[in-house]
C-alpha cells in the first residue's frame, strides 16, 4: 500500500518535479544541456554488448565506484559501464577521471515513468548501487526486471532505520530486489537484515581501496617554494564555524610557532563570502587560493583553497590534517580520514564524525588518528605535532600503514561479485 501511494504520489507530481529542477538549474545545481537526463531522457545511445551500470548518487559514493570501475573493465573485456550520479561536483569528477569503456549520466528522478524509460533505453545486465540511496521505483522495476543487482559498500544510519522500519514491507519489497547487500560494518548488516535484506555480508568500507587523491606536480612545486620550510597542518573539507577553529587556533599557535601557516580547504568553496566575513575581525593575513592559484605569501596566516578538486595537494604538502565537519555548528559527522592517512598525513579529527564513527574508531584504536574532545585539545595536540618531528613522524606513519592494511577490501568485494562478471563473459562470447 504504501509503496503504491509513493508511487501515485510521484506520478501526479510530475509538473511538481519539472519545476524543481527548473528552479536547481537557476541555482547552479543542474546541468541546464543535460537537465532531459534528470527525466529519464537519455543524453546518448546504449552501446552493444554487456552492460554494467554503477549508481552513486554523490561525491562520496563516485569516489567508491571509481574504485571498482577500472577493475571491472580490465575483467570484463568488451563490457561497458555506464556512472549514474546525481549532482553536478560528482558528475565533473566523473567525467575527469572515468577510463575508456566507461560513461556517465545524470540520474532521473525517481518519477515511474522516468525510471521506466531510463530502464527501457540502457536494459544494464548487472547493476552496482552504491552505499544507502534507495529510490523505490528504480529499484523495484530492477527486480520486476530481474536484473541481477548488487549493493555494494551499503551502510545505513540508525536514524534512515528508523525511518525505514516505519514502512518495513515497503523497505523489504525494495531490498529484496538485490541479490546481495554487501555492507561496511556489522552495525549495517544488523540494520540491513531488520528491514528483511537477504544475502547480508559484511565487506569493509570500499573506500579504503580509493586511489590517492591526484594533485598536479607544478602546482605542489609552486605551493612547497611559496611556504618554504614553515610549520604547517591542514584543516580538510571544513563546514560552517570551522574556518573560525583554525583561525583561533592557528592565533594561539602562533605565540610559540611564529612561522606557522595554516590551511584550510573549505568543503563548498560557494561559502567564500561567509568565510571572508568570519575571518575580517581575526587580525589574521588570510589569502584565497580561489581560480587563480594566489600562493601564500611570507606573511599569510590563513591560507584558504577556495578550489575544488585539490585536497590531494594540501594533503601532500602538509604532515598533519585534521578533517572537517568533526567540530563544525552544523551538527557534525566527519569526511574520509582514509584520503589524508593515505598521502602520509597524521591524522586529527573532533568529536562529531558519526556519518563514518566505524573508520575513525577503528583508526583512533589502531594510534591511526587522535580524536580531540574539543577545540582546546586539539589545539594541544597541534602543538605537540609541530614541535616534535618524531612525534609527528610516528604519527604519520600510524596513519598510512592503516590505509594500506585495509587494500585488501576490494579482493573480497570482487570475490563475492565473481559469479556475475563470470556470466556476464559467458553471455558476451555467446552473442
Amino acid at each position: 500500500m504504501i509503496l503504491r501511494i509513493y508511487r501515485y504520489g510521484m506520478r501526479a507530481g510530475e509538473p511538481l518535479l519539472r519545476k524543481a529542477l527548473l528552479k536547481r538549474q537557476k541555482n547552479g545545481k543542474e546541468s541546464l544541456t543535460r537537465l532531459d537526463e534528470r527525466c529519464g531522457v537519455p543524453g546518448l545511445n546504449r552501446p552493444s554488448g554487456p552492460l554494467i551500470w554503477v549508481h552513486a548518487a554523490s561525491v562520496g559514493e563516485a569516489q567508491s565506484a571509481l574504485i571498482l570501475i577500472q577493475t571491472l573493465l580490465t575483467s570484463c573485456k568488451g563490457t561497458h559501464i555506464l556512472v549514474t550520479t546525481g549532482t553536478l561536483t560528482s558528475a565533473s569528477m566523473m567525467e575527469k577521471n572515468l577510463p575508456k569503456g566507461a560513461f556517465h549520466q545524470f540520474y532521473p528522478l525517481d518519477h515511474p515513468k522516468w525510471a521506466q524509460s531510463f530502464l527501457d533505453h540502457w536494459q544494464p545486465d548487472f547493476v552496482l548501487w552504491m552505499e544507502s540511496e534507495l529510490w523505490p521505483n528504480m529499484i523495484l522495476g530492477l527486480g520486476q526486471r530481474k536484473i541481477p543487482a548488487v549493493l555494494v559498500n551499503a551502510r545505513m544510519s540508525e536514524k534512515s532505520h528508523k525511518r525505514w522500519a516505519l514502512f518495513k514491507n515497503a523497505a523489504e519489497q525494495i531490498l529484496q530486489s538485490f541479490s546481495q547487500i554487501l555492507c561496511q560494518t556489522d552495525g549495517d548488516a544488523t540494520l540491513y537484515k531488520k528491514l528483511g535484506g537477504q544475502n547480508v555480508t559484511v565487506t569493509d568500507n570500499i573506500k579504503y581501496n580509493a586511489k590517492p587523491l591526484a594533485a598536479d606536480e607544478d602546482d605542489l612545486k609552486a605551493l612547497n617554494a611559496a611556504m618554504g620550510n614553515r610549520p604547517r597542518w591542514v584543516y580538510a573539507s571544513t563546514h560552517a564555524s570551522e574556518e573560525l577553529v583554525a583561525a583561533r587556533i592557528h592565533a594561539q599557535l602562533k605565540t610559540s610557532i611564529p612561522e606557522l601557516i595554516t590551511i584550510v580547504v573549505p568543503r563548498h568553496p560557494n561559502r567564500r563570502d561567509d568565510i571572508v566575513q568570519d575571518l575580517k575581525d581575526q587580525h589574521l593575513n588570510v589569502v584565497f587560493r580561489s581560480k587563480n592559484k594566489t600562493l601564500p605569501k611570507d606573511n599569510t596566516d590563513i591560507y584558504v583553497a577556495d578550489t575544488m578538486g585539490e585536497l590531494g595537494l594540501f594533503y601532500r604538502s602538509s604532515p598533519i590534517a585534521v578533517i572537517g565537519r568533526s567540530l563544525s555548528d552544523d551538527g557534525g559527522g566527519g569526511h574520509n580520514p582514509i584520503e589524508a592517512a593515505q598521502l602520509n598525513c597524521a591524522v586529527l579529527h573532533g568529536p562529531n564524525v558519526r556519518n563514518l564513527k566505524e573508520i575513525f574508531d577503528q583508526m583512533n584504536a589502531a594510534d591511526a588518528a587522535f580524536r580531540a574532545t574539543d577545540e582546546t585539545a586539539l589545539a594541544d595536540r597541534l602543538h605537540e605535532l609541530l614541535i616534535d618531528e618524531a612525534l609527528c613522524n610516528k604519527a604519520e606513519q600510524s596513519a598510512f600503514e592503516f590505509a594500506k592494511k585495509k587494500e585488501k577490501v576490494l579482493e573480497g568485494v570482487l570475490n563475492i561479485l565473481q559469479p556475475y562478471l563470470e556470466s556476464l563473459e559467458m553471455d558476451r562470447k555467446a552473442s
